[in-house]
């Protein structure tokens, strides 16, 4: 029987390396990956069943790598393994594609039995943050939410780069757009939501879990 292929996007090494000895008795991890934007690249040329990711991703986050390939990849399905417990990032999480979402400090059976749901194409959640959770989806976006979510993905990716302290020339190189494009975001984005300073920007940032911390 053909093993389930996995890939692993976390940018902490021993956690990876942990996951990975974790899930290859039963799955075939294709691949590891330490920031978004890679895990994007890799999805589209691996093509995995599944794909297991942390939030707090550099140069892309999990959620909007989620976005994108989910786009990219209708079918794939994505399962978020992260330290967070908000239920607001929760509820951000399915809307995003995702079909699961767990703590890292979960036992490593409910992980298995987690990925086990989801391959089968159930969704799951770990049992603490259920009900807040639930109560996220169905209570509704505050005003800021809604303005969040009207972001294109590509003034998302140029918030989280700004906010993780790279220049303009460095997210123009990354995007491979032009310099007075990045500039354009910035300042569309930054005339959207009413900021006037890169430390308001960067704290935008983190409250919308645009960026870690």
């Amino acid at each position: 029987m053909k093993k389930v292929r996995i890939l692993l996007a976390d940018d902490h090494v021993l956690v990876a390396d942990a996951l990975k000895s974790l899930l290859e008795p039963t799955y075939e991890v294709v691949g590891i990956v330490a920031d978004g934007r890679t895990l994007v690249e890799a999805a589209e040329r691996l093509r995995p069943d599944l794909i297991v990711v942390d939030v707090g991703m550099p140069q892309l986050n999990g959620l909007d790598a989620t976005r994108q390939i989910k786009r990219l990849l209708p079918t794939v399905k994505v399962m978020i393994v992260t330290m967070n417990e908000d239920s607001t990032l929760v509820a951000e999480a399915f809307r995003a594609g995702a079909s699961g979402y767990m703590l890292k400090h979960s036992a490593s059976q409910e992980l298995l039995q987690a990925i086990q749901e989801v391959v089968k194409g159930s969704s799951y959640l770990s049992p603490r943050i259920t009900r807040g959770a639930v109560s996220a989806l169905l209570r509704g976006d505050s005003v800021e939410c809604e303005k969040a979510r009207e972001l294109t993905p590509r003034q998302r990716e140029v918030i989280q780069l700004l906010a993780e302290g790279r220049s303009m020339k460095e997210i123009a190189d990354i995007l491979t757009i032009s310099l007075r494009t990045v500039a354009a975001h910035k300042y569309r984005v930054m005339e959207m939501l009413d900021i006037r300073t890169n430390a308001d920007l960067y704290r935008y940032a983190v409250r919308h879990r645009i960026v870690g911390v």
